[in-house]
């Protein structure tokens, strides 16, 4: 049997584990091992297919790591239109109290709402961004 085809069904076997187990990591590894079959269909030795494997699937592993980090992460559910369907109304606070915290009517309850920490409170609209157990995060309009 041909170097290549052990490569190429070495990649195969990693697309299938791949997608049994749903970890991505493995498609990156799979990439440096077609780069090695196709370094064997050219003709080049065991030993250099090899480091052409590690650095294919190496590096498409580490630019994805690189790539993943760089985005930004999900939104909380707390803080996601689509799942409460509280965030983005608009309520108004008409005074704060010492500890942070203020007593808004909304929905026909009332509610204690919360200001964020990098904020300073001042009455007026404000814009409901999370929902923190039982508490309204708001943020200034």
């Amino acid at each position: 049997m041909a170097e290549s085809t052990i490569w190429w069904l070495l990649t195969g076997g990693a697309v299938a584990a791949e997608l049994l187990t749903g970890t991505f990591y493995l498609l990156m590894l799979a990439i440096g091992l077609a780069a090695a079959a196709l370094a064997a269909h050219a003709g080049v030795s065991t030993p250099l297919q090899l480091v052409v494997a590690a650095l294919a699937g190496g590096g498409a592993v580490v630019s994805w790591y690189f790539v993943k980090k760089r985005r930004p992460g999900d939104p909380s559910p707390r803080s996601d239109r689509s799942v409460n369907l509280d965030v983005g109304e608009t309520v108004l606070i008409e005074s704060w109290l010492p500890d942070g915290t203020a007593t808004v009517k909304y929905r026909g309850a009332n509610w204690t709402a919360i200001h964020r920490p990098d904020l300073i409170p001042s009455p007026g609209p404000h814009r409901v961004t999370e929902l923190v157990g039982s508490r309204l995060l708001v943020e200034k309009i």
